[in-house]
């Protein structure tokens, strides 16, 4: 899985008021394309955030249901793998976020999904930048809308 698709997007407010907004996973229906519910399904006792999750996901020809394991690093950054998926095989990510210390943040998202149906590379890496384009301005849309621009 060394193919991956990668980019940025500053958003006006801190990691902390961020990484909130990406913990709230039953939420990413309100302003994650094509995710259709969340169920966290075990919490992390130090902190309460999600370990692992499971996702509908219903984007155009591609309907799914999977499970997520998340590893958290403060507001800094967070990583996720697949644990368990119908037509995914394989879907890391990333969140690392870098505070500008202007009262804004870059966040940098990272992502490599996999398929079982055969798929051209080119065509993969192409919706995998439509994953993360739409998911970096529906994370900067959401956060700057409840922080009210911070």
């Amino acid at each position: 899985m060394a193919d991956q698709t990668e980019s940025s997007i500053v958003i006006a407010a801190s990691p902390a008021a961020i990484m909130a907004v990406v913990a709230d996973l039953p939420a990413y229906p309100q302003w994650s394309d094509g995710i259709t519910s969340v169920a966290v399904l075990s919490v992390y006792e130090d902190d309460n955030r999600p370990a692992d999750a499971r996702f509908t996901l219903s984007s155009g020809a591609i309907k799914d249901t999977y499970e997520l394991e998340y590893d958290w690093n403060g507001d800094s950054s967070v990583t996720w793998t697949l644990t368990s998926g119908e037509m995914l095989t394989a879907m890391d990510g990333e969140y690392r976020l870098t505070d500008n210390g202007d009262g804004t943040t870059t966040v940098h998202y990272r992502l490599a999904v996999d398929v079982k149906i055969p798929m051209i590379g080119m065509i993969k890496r192409k919706a995998e930048k439509v994953i993360v384009d739409t998911a970096l301005k529906g994370l900067k849309k959401r956060v700057e809308s409840l922080a009210g621009g911070e």
